[in-house]
Parts: structure tokens; sequence; C-alpha cells
């Protein structure tokens, strides 16, 4: 089977459209659907249901679909396996990151990668920690950096990880910030501003509250870190933050229970990374083992 047929077939189904599909992989659609159709006739079968406006593959499609991204996976294994143990490394490396990562982690690594690894261009994504799980299923990015899951699949493999400690914190006009050692039980009555619940974080801190019997009343939802830190600042509610980014403008509450999250560079499972993924996950571990 023509490898580029077969990545054409899972373009197509991972982003749900031929014309998306072929922007993706810079074709024209009728280049992408010729591909398609040529893989269609060497199989002999359809394998993606054109009747429907939405892309739906037939039960051969389906039933291809995963040998499709192993045998994908093992033409990219091939070709990091015979790929040169030189220093000198170039070409394209496809990273995710998310919005945190980015702004607290990713500058000081990336300006030691572009010193020591100038022919190497890094193309970056940045977007939620479970939008990142997606989009490296789907093959999307060689690494993605990320809050690591408690629930994340088997498939995943984690290359670096380090803890990220984080605090409950209040402006420093909210009435918990006078509050000496305050309990779960003070933080209760009050708003909190925590990221959305499908994140460790929601998690973690809702945990605490359930097994203290404890109300918790989240206000205004959102996984940008940044936007929770404003809020908190100007009084709407206590919070959990990494202790990062803790500045003059947030009162940590000397709350006793820690909450902790860990982050993480991951790849998957059966795709090999590549010289300069390598590369780039050796300077995150040493910068993150050794912080400033």
């Amino acid at each position: 089977m023509d490898s580029n047929a077969l990545k054409a077939f899972l373009t197509i189904v991972d982003q749900g459209s031929f014309s998306e599909a072929a922007e993706q992989l810079h074709l024209t659609q009728p280049a992408i659907s010729k591909r398609l159709a040529a893989l269609e006739n060497q199989l002999g079968t359809t394998l993606i249901d054109r009747t429907h406006r939405q892309i739906r593959l037939t039960d051969t499609g389906s039933r291809l679909l995963p040998h499709a991204r192993k045998i994908l996976d093992e033409i990219h294994n091939a070709r990091v396996a015979l790929s040169p143990d030189s220093e000198l490394l170039e070409g394209e490396l496809q990273i995710i990151a998310s919005h945190h990562i980015g702004l607290h982690h990713l500058p000081k690594w990336l300006r030691r990668f572009k010193r020591e690894y100038p022919q190497v261009t890094i193309n970056l994504q940045f977007m939620e920690s479970d939008a990142a799980y997606e989009q490296m299923r789907k093959r999307n990015a060689e690494l993605a950096f990320v809050t690591l899951s408690d629930s994340m699949l088997p498939n995943f493999n984690v290359f670096a990880q380090w803890p990220d400690p984080m605090a409950f914190v209040a402006g420093a006009d909210h009435p918990l910030a006078t509050v000496k050692k305050p309990t779960l039980a003070d933080l209760a009555p009050h708003p909190a501003l925590l990221p959305d619940t499908s994140t460790s974080t929601y998690r973690a801190v809702s945990r605490l509250f359930l097994e203290k019997s404890l109300p918790l009343h989240p206000q205004m939802p959102t996984n940008y870190l940044e936007t929770l830190k404003m809020m908190t600042s100007v009084g709407l509610g206590w919070s959990v933050l990494p202790l990062s980014m803790v500045d003059e403008s947030l009162k940590v509450l000397e709350v006793k229970q820690p909450v902790t999250r860990v982050l993480g560079g991951i790849g998957l499972t059966d795709r090999h990374p590549g010289n300069a993924a390598k590369a780039l996950l050796s300077i995150v571990q040493q910068e993150e083992d050794h912080p400033e």
C-alpha cells in the first residue's frame, strides 16, 4: 500500500473533511480524493461513505484505520532508526505546548535549543492539555508538553516530567487575605476561581472539599491560568495556581492541604522520537531538574 494514500485516508478521517485534509497536506482537493480513490481501488472496497455530509467510515474503513496508523508509525520509526547520529541536527520538529507551559517554561528551553541546534525549525502549537492529547493521537505533532493526566491512555509515553507545586491564593483585598492559616471550611463560602471540571487541578481541589463534606462554589471556569490569576487578584474569589505565578498581586493562603500537579513531555508509545525530539527532551529534563 502506498504510504501517501494511507496518509491521505487518515488525514481525511482525522480532519473530518476532504477540504481540510487537503489543506493539512498542502494538496488540492482533487489530488487528495485521487489518493483515496487509488487506495480503495487497490483494496477493492470503499473506505469512506461519501453519501453523507459528514465523513463516515465504512466497516472496512474502520478495520483499516488502526493498521494504517501502525504502518505509518513503522515507516516513521524506520526513518528514525536509519537517521545518522550526528550532532548537526536539522529539519522540522513539530511540538505542542499548553498555554501555561508555553508562558512559564518553554522560553528557556527554546532559547537553549535554538542556540545549540540552529538548523532545526520548530513548528509550535498552543492548546489546552486535553486537546493536545487528541492532536497527538492524530499524529499532528511529535511531542506535547502538557499537564499529565491520571486518566492518560497507555498508548502515551511520558519522556520527561516534573512537579508543579500549587498554592491556594486570593487577592490582597479579599476577606481571606487577613485570615491566618485558613482552613477549607473558611474557603468554602467564597467563590472559587478554578479551571474546567475536566482538568486535573479541578479534580484535585474538588476531592479535598468532598473529603471534608464541604461545598465548592466554582465561578466562571476557564483553563487560562493567567485569566484566573487576574480575576483572583481583583478579588472575585480564591483560586489554586502554580507557585511560579504568584507575585505581589496575590496573597498565598496557608491552607494545610497541598495541591500539586505534574507537568511533562509526552509522545506516542508506538512512535519513536527523532533525534531533534530527543535533544529537546534532554534540554527540558536538565532545565526542570535544576531550575534557576
